[in-house]
């Protein structure tokens, strides 16, 4: 048996990168899934064609997660053609970075409200219908630079250390209805976002493991924690870094 067979799946920020792993490998193991998409339009429907060609249910939608009435329509969205939300995973993000003193109000507020402000929203909007349930599981993407920081990332990191915070106070809240609160730190992944890097092999050499990470392996702890396998596990944060933070 697939370890997510029959289980429904809400994926923020799934049309590329680490959130489009965790969707096909969600698939892989059996869940239905609906995800969301701001800008890749078309990566966004291409991904949903792509999982369309499987015997679950998938869906893709238009969404900014950001946007505290668009995160509630959503949840709202998905419960009518999916009938249940019983995992949520709050990857969307982006980054803006640059040093403290030459950052923009406008870089901070916006990786503040995509990255931390959407885990705020898309929670807060699938808390009843779990707590209904008396079951759910929800696993926030966070960072390894929300551990340790990272220079040129003071606003990245900020939005990354308070998701690792309200991970572990919603498993406390939440913890006496079976719901579930758990975060995930990927360290170096080989994604869109880090071949850009200028110093990516000084950051390779830090690893333990001497190499990159690839989506696909954050997307397995994904499925661990979403999974029967983990359900006495609840306020952690696992980290997907080969090493880097040991």
């Amino acid at each position: 048996m697939k370890l997510l067979e029959g289980k429904v799946a809400l994926i923020t920020g799934a049309s590329k990168g680490i959130g489009k792993a965790i969707a096909q490998t969600f698939v892989e193991q059996g869940a239905q899934v609906a995800f969301t998409y701001l800008s890749s339009v078309e990566k966004g429907q291409a991904l949903e064609k792509e999982l369309s060609a499987t015997d679950v249910q998938v869906k893709g939608y238009q969404s900014d997660a950001a946007d505290f009435q668009q995160a509630e329509k959503l949840v709202e969205n998905v419960l009518e053609d999916f009938g249940r939300v019983d995992i949520l995973v709050n990857n969307a993000g982006i980054t803006k970075d640059g040093l403290l003193m030459r950052m923009s109000e406008e870089q901070w507020d916006a990786v503040i409200g995509i990255n931390l402000k959407s885990v705020f929203n898309l929670t807060k909007a699938i808390t009843r219908p779990m707590m209904r349930a008396k079951a759910g599981t929800i696993i926030n993407i966070t960072s390894v630079v929300g551990i340790r920081g990272n220079a040129g990332q003071a606003n990245y990191a900020a939005s990354k250390a308070g998701i690792i915070g309200f991970t572990k106070s919603i498993a406390l809240e939440l913890g006496s209805r079976n719901i579930r609160s758990n975060a995930v730190a990927p360290g170096f992944i080989e994604t869109e976002m880090t071949e850009e890097l200028a110093n990516k092999e000084e950051w390779l050499q830090g690893i333990p493991l001497k190499r990159g990470g690839r989506p696909e392996e954050v997307a397995q702890a994904c499925v661990f924690l979403a999974s029967d396998l983990s359900q006495y596990i609840t306020g952690q944060v696992i980290q997907v870094d080969g090493g880097m933070l040991t």
